[in-house]
């Protein structure tokens, strides 16, 4: 009896693991559970090339987000299959033909937890006991639950990509279109400036939380945030030596949005000492890339 609860326990305390990691992923506005990091962090190193690019980086990211949430269903199957293991066959009705003596319990057990979190529900095996017959729709409820949950997931992620390609567009377009030229002290550098700094400020709050669109590469010969952060960075420096007062103040909150930017990067994953530049350079040689300068 204690080690059938043991057991039980252990299948409990799985399902609790893979619900925290969820819940902290996909719900809590940091964005980041511990075994999905874990494991996104160890697809990504496996994924780079010693050049950094190649297909297998830019799949980094989707099989990240595959291996995830097939990590996240594995638990919750573990976890019910320990709870109905100890109660297996006696705690349950079997259809027909099947006979309960001659029954594999952690079979059956596994068999049962993963018709039920796929929500199929053939009948073959049923629960009797009282409390049984609670716990297997919850864990039917928590199937259906975890797969419109990895759909919301990936329909987060997206929008947040987009927005980071915009900003790397639109910075590849102003290197290509200003060439070597200093920055003119003028209203429209200003605004363009400003507007920089509020992109910039929203790629931060979409890596904060959502930390995963970190492992997305970019596609080959695209422009990447990785290589262009660090000519944005130049650009902030140009602006804020300008003799116009506005442009020298627009030019301020691009840095100052470019250094919060480059702290999330550290902290969460890098762990580069230094300075912005020191980061970006990092950052984009994390990709595979070679930091663009003005």
């Amino acid at each position: 009896m204690a080690f059938d609860l043991l057991i039980s326990a252990a299948g409990a305390a799985l399902i609790l693991v893979a619900l925290r990691d969820v819940f902290h992923t996909l719900w809590h506005p940091v964005g980041r559970g511990s075994l999905s990091t874990l494991v996104m962090t160890g697809v990504w190193r496996c994924c780079r090339t010693p050049g950094g690019q190649g297909r297998l980086a830019v799949a980094a990211g989707p099989a990240a987000l595959v291996v995830v949430i097939a990590v996240w269903t594995s638990l919750i199957v573990a976890g019910w299959t320990l709870v109905y293991v100890p109660h297996l066959p006696g705690g349950f009705s079997f259809a027909p033909g099947l006979e309960p003596s001659q029954r594999a319990p952690l079979l059956d057990g596994l068999y049962l937890s993963l018709v039920t979190v796929a929500t199929l529900g053939f009948g073959d095996i049923v629960p009797a006991e009282g409390w049984l017959r609670i716990a297997a729709p919850l864990q039917g409820l928590l199937g259906f639950a975890l797969l419109t949950a990895a759909v919301s997931w990936v329909g987060q992620i997206y929008p947040a990509l987009t927005r980071r390609r915009v900003l790397a567009h639109r910075l590849e377009a102003i290197r290509r279109s200003r060439g070597s030229g200093r920055l003119t002290d003028t209203t429209s550098t200003a605004m363009l400036l400003e507007n920089l700094a509020a992109e910039v400020i929203q790629v931060r709050v979409d890596l904060s939380q959502r930390a995963e669109t970190y492992y997305f590469h970019d596609r080959d010969g695209s422009p990447s945030l990785a290589a262009l952060s660090s000519y944005a960075a130049d650009l902030a420096l140009a602006g804020q030596r300008s003799r116009a007062a506005d442009v020298r103040t627009s030019a301020t909150m691009l840095a100052t949005a470019l250094e919060e930017l480059a702290s999330v990067l550290e902290e969460q994953f890098l762990k580069v000492p230094g300075g912005p530049m020191e980061i970006f350079a990092a950052y984009a040689h994390d990709h595979g890339l070679d930091p663009v300068r003005a």
